[in-house]
């Protein structure tokens, strides 16, 4: 630590050199985050001291979380539903099979079934929580294999997990074959629907993914993703309102005497920027958004295509992937790649149809 304080000028001189260093969202077609949106900028600074850990010295803050949780709620089909607002889509899964670890811990040795598609917060949460996961494999085109997925189990399995919008491939799983599963063996089904719960709902044909399906107990969203709030900002939706009772632990010295979240301090700035976007925007302005995002993923595809790349899979949301050699990408585009090196693009709000023709034009180019 410096023994004496520096200039605000001097100090603020030293931000902006270190500020240029990032990269430009011109350029980020890999990220599945974007700019966030003026409006919830603006909300966001104006409860950037809150603490959504401390609910009774912000009850103010707090009620908008609460509104927030029940805008997914109406959404997602269940009114009804319980919650709150997490870091993202880490915490949220951690927090899911947290509450179905807490379900039957009478368990010895419990296991949960994830695609092979999972996000690697899986990993975390069974590290975390000392749980086996087993992979079910996923089908030619990218989703869960649900046959796979009911012979994995058995009677220590105590939660099965599917995704809505898989990183890698932009995939939705079979959710309403796993929601079978989940009822039929009574086990705990969370969605992961970190990035498609903010594209779904909002397409033409949305294929069913959230509690209108039988046995989906909670989902995971992140407004930081294509929702375009300030970071960070994600949702642990629940479909009964005390669910996350069962995690309660004691806080003495709070203005609440229990709580079940996972972090204690808890900012209530990207909560209020979430909620301004759902609420400036509306669902006609998201389905513009989406609208936009997915006209722009079908352009790329098929510019890529007619420029002799072949697509790896055809997304449910705006992912994008292509078999592509690493050389072929230019400078200064950054792009990302895989597992089994296809190279992914993610088509978000920032990615504008602009951006798709100079990127078409620029590795058409270098392919030649």
């Amino acid at each position: 630590m410096l023994n004496k304080g520096r200039a605000e000028e001097e100090l603020f001189s030293f931000f902006c050199r270190k500020k240029q260093e990032d990269l430009d969202y011109t350029f980020i077609l890999s990220s599945m985050c974007t700019l966030p949106h003026p409006v919830a900028v603006r909300a966001h600074c104006m409860f950037m001291e809150t603490n959504l850990g401390d609910p009774g010295l912000f009850p103010g803050t707090a009620s908008l979380e609460k509104l927030l949780i029940q805008r997914f709620g109406d959404l997602f089909h269940c009114p009804d539903a319980g919650g709150y607002a997490t870091s993202g889509g880490t915490e949220s899964n951690i927090q899911a099979l947290r509450l179905a670890r807490a379900h039957r811990h009478e368990v010895a040795t419990p296991n949960v079934i994830v695609p092979g598609s999972a996000h690697f917060s899986f990993k975390k949460a069974c590290d975390i929580l000392g749980l086996a996961m087993r992979r079910a494999p996923l089908l030619e085109d990218h989703r869960m294999d649900a046959d796979a997925a009911a012979g994995l189990v058995d009677k220590n399995t105590i939660a099965i997990v599917g995704v809505a919008g898989t990183t890698e491939y932009g995939m939705v799983d079979p959710i309403p074959a796993l929601g079978r599963i989940a009822v039929q063996d009574d086990i705990f089904f969370h969605v992961d629907a970190a990035f498609g719960g903010m594209v779904i709902p909002f397409l033409p044909d949305p294929m069913p993914f959230d509690f209108a399906v039988p046995g989906v107990t909670t989902i995971a969203v992140d407004p930081h993703k294509m929702g375009m709030s300030t970071i960070p900002a994600g949702c642990l939706l629940t479909r009964g309102a005390d669910l996350l009772n069962t995690l309660n632990i004691d806080t003495p010295y709070l203005t609440v005497k229990q709580e079940y979240t996972l972090g204690g301090t808890r900012p209530g700035a990207p909560v209020a920027g979430a909620l301004a976007v759902l609420d400036y925007l509306g669902r006609d302005g998201m389905t513009a958004i989406v609208t936009g995002c997915m006209k722009n993923t079908h352009r790329l595809i098929a510019g890529m295509e007619s420029r002799g790349f072949r697509r790896a899979a055809t997304p449910d949301v705006n992912v994008a992937t292509f078999v592509c050699e690493k050389e072929r990408v230019p400078d200064p585009w950054k792009v990302s790649w895989t597992c089994q090196d296809y190279l992914r693009i993610v088509c978000m709000p920032h990615v504008h149809l602009d951006r798709i023709e100079a990127f078409l034009n620029d590795i058409g180019d270098n392919h030649a």
